[in-house]
């Protein structure tokens, strides 16, 4: 068995360095603290994160005749020794019919845990990785031997010579040790972080069906409805076989595909992580897509017609006369332009909401909303005898666009609020807000009733049906919003109205303040920054990580954000919770670090950015710096909860309205800091 499974494992590693190179795992190792006392013992975690089919083996399981365990060397040194052995995290045990024997391996992510114990300086942890990683597809199983170094300040101890000490037998070592923290902020052992994903896929998933939804929406719209028969014209003109056809067809809806979606890839690569953040939140693009919603929705009342400049359209409309290929892209652009007018608020929507801090959801976001776009006119291209069963177009599509302007006037105060919030103008607060959304709401009832008539609606004498439930539909959301006026959470509209310490009659949290910061200093920016339910807080990391410290409780980090929807949706559903804002208030020191904050911040506690060697001046542009910096992660909302010595103490949260999982998460911490910190 031996020789068989040595002459494999030739055989493979022959063919894989004649072949390409494979890498099934990669390793990161990072201790529980980055400086420590000597005498204390610390935690060495080696973590390996292991690509799809692939499998890594523990290191202990009994096989006589196994494969090859993983076996972590360390080279000794007088600076320190080690603790018990290394401890394998929740393995995974299963029967292998090849050695006929139980082994234990880790699919996803492996992680090693070694306890060190600290003597003197300079400290010298050096060693080296075996192990074995195998394929669930074809068998394959490859060895490696990588080299590692581990980096931690030691106080105090003995000093230790290196002349005399033994020397590491391995090559230069391959792990990056880790970084000092930058001038300003701390640093956040994010080895608990390993393979988190950056983008929780359940909210993900969710903004691309909404991004879907609204291309099926742009297409009733009155500059779009009539560009439906025009395309068909158009595949209809040539004398070609229907294989052509469809293939034109095909090439026309990627093409509209191409041109919404490099738009979404132009503002995410050009801009980047922290410059989308910037676009959602800065004052000068939210009041210009707040300007332009008002002007478009004074156009689609009839007061005047926008359209495209028409040397642009006339242009690309002569590219596509020549048909071919280059016409039928020509054509898709014809199509985007000519419809503009139409679509832009909506892709405008996508474009700046998606915006608030990734790179790869303005891209999705943009691909969903043009799939959903370009399949009704490819269709129709394909089959161009449908164009006769569809209704014709008239008056029900102005009322289409006049209740589009209606909903342009609502959707236009978001964009405002997120400037007025982010710079602290105070002029939009919950209630001026709420009062508007109930007059406009309330008129386009009364429009829907046909009590309004506008310019290009079709004279009718009696009430259709779909009008009437409409109706019912928009006076039952502004009966919805009247509690609101006088201190009612409204927790399904939390997500897009200002937030509530900024109502002037909010009965329900001016009660009380709750939570106890006593011994600890008052916290900065307190005048002009809240958090939610009445709960007392920080609102800078250094203060709130020394409150937590002097309390002996865990630090509870919300890196949130004025212009974040999902951050409003969570306080409102799950921080509103009993069970969970008792829990903030009595077992957490709350720190809310905004990300899009633009207060400028004196100038001695400017610094510059590891991540990017850019000036951080702002409340925001720190915070932001933090996250990205030390968490791998520019996500909002974003839940972290730390120990005295910044360590993690439970996988990071996300955005999930479900109060349970929350409450879960937070149990999970405190009852590691218990267990940590006794």
């Amino acid at each position: 068995m031996k020789k068989y499974f040595l002459i494999s494992c030739l055989s493979l590693l022959w063919a894989y360095s004649h072949a390409q190179i494979l890498e099934p795992a990669q390793w990161s190792v990072a201790p529980s603290v980055t400086s420590a006392k000597a005498g204390e013992v610390i935690d060495i975690r080696f973590t390996a994160v292991i690509d799809k089919n692939w499998y890594l083996y523990s290191n202990e399981f009994d096989c006589d005749d196994g494969p090859i365990k993983t076996t972590i060397n360390f080279v000794p040194h007088g600076s320190y020794e080690l603790v018990g052995g290394l401890v394998a995290v929740n393995p995974i045990k299963k029967h292998d019919d090849t050695f006929e024997c139980d082994i234990k391996i880790f699919k996803g992510k492996g992680e090693f845990v070694q306890k060190v114990k600290l003597l003197g300086s300079p400290l010298k942890i050096q060693g080296n990785y075996d192990y074995q990683v195998c394929s669930d597809v074809d068998g394959k199983c490859i060895p490696f031997d990588e080299d590692f170094t581990v980096n931690v300040q030691v106080i105090g101890g003995i000093t230790v010579q290196d002349a005399g000490t033994p020397q590491n037998p391995f090559a230069t070592p391959s792990v990056t040790p880790i970084q000092a923290a930058p001038a300003k902020g701390p640093l956040l052992d994010k080895s608990i972080l390993e393979g988190e994903a950056t983008i929780r896929e359940e909210s993900l998933w969710g903004y691309l069906v909404f991004a879907f939804l609204l291309g099926l929406t742009s297409l009733i719209t009155p500059c779009v409805f009539p560009m439906v028969p025009m395309t068909v014209t158009f595949f209809l003109r040539d004398n070609q076989t229907k294989k052509e056809g469809i293939r034109k067809a095909i090439i026309f809806g990627f093409s509209i595909i191409l041109i919404y979606t490099l738009a979404g890839t132009l503002f995410a690569v050009l801009l980047g992580a922290e410059g989308l953040n910037a676009l959602a939140t800065h004052w000068i693009p939210n009041l210009l897509v707040f300007a332009a919603f008002i002007v478009f929705a004074l156009s689609f009342f009839g007061l005047f017609e926008i359209t495209a400049p028409y040397k642009l359209v006339n242009k690309a409309d002569q590219q596509a006369e020549k048909g071919g290929l280059v016409g039928v892209f020509f054509m898709a652009a014809t199509l985007v332009l000519v419809s503009f007018s139409c679509t832009l608020p909506i892709v405008g929507n996508v474009v700046v909401l998606a915006a608030g801090g990734q790179v790869l959801k303005p891209i999705l976001a943009m691909f969903s909303y043009s799939l959903a776009f370009s399949i009704p006119f490819t269709l129709f291209a394909i089959f161009p005898e449908w164009i006769k069963g569809m209704p014709k177009s008239g008056g029900w599509l102005n009322s289409v666009k006049v209740t589009l302007g209606f909903l342009e006037l609502a959707l236009c105060l978001k964009f405002f609020s997120i400037a007025d919030q982010a710079y602290h103008w105070g002029l939009l607060d919950r209630d001026v807000n709420l009062a508007l959304w109930i007059v406009i709401f309330g008129l386009l009832g009364v429009y829907l009733l046909g009590k309004l008539p506008m310019k290009g609606d079709t004279p009718t004498d009696h009430l259709t049906v779909p009008r009437l439930l409409l109706s019912t539909l928009v006076f039952s959301f502004v009966v919805y919003l009247i509690p609101g006026l006088w201190g009612a959470p409204l927790k399904a509209l939390a997500g897009y109205l200002p937030p509530m310490y900024t109502h002037d009659f909010n009965l329900a949290e001016d009660q009380q303040r709750v939570g106890d910061l006593a011994g600890c200093e008052q916290p900065k920016y307190a005048d002009f920054l809240h958090l939610p339910h009445g709960l007392s807080g920080y609102f800078d990391y250094e203060q709130a990580l020394a409150c937590a410290r002097q309390q002996k409780k865990p630090l509870f980090i919300d890196f949130t954000g004025h212009g974040c929807t999902n951050c409003r949706e969570m306080e409102a559903v799950v921080w509103s919770d009993p069970n969970v804002l008792n829990r903030l208030r009595n077992n957490f020191v709350v720190v809310a670090l905004y990300v899009d904050d633009k207060t400028l911040l004196p100038e001695n506690e400017w610094y510059v950015s590891a991540y990017d060697k850019k000036e951080k001046k702002t409340i925001g542009k720190q915070n932001a710096d933090l996250q990205i910096t030390h968490l791998d992660n520019n996500a909002q909302p974003f839940y972290v909860l730390v120990g005295p010595d910044e360590r993690v103490l439970a996988w990071p949260y996300g955005y999930d309205r479900n109060p349970a999982n929350f409450i879960d998460f937070l149990e999970r911490g405190q009852s590691k800091y218990k267990s940590l910190y006794p």
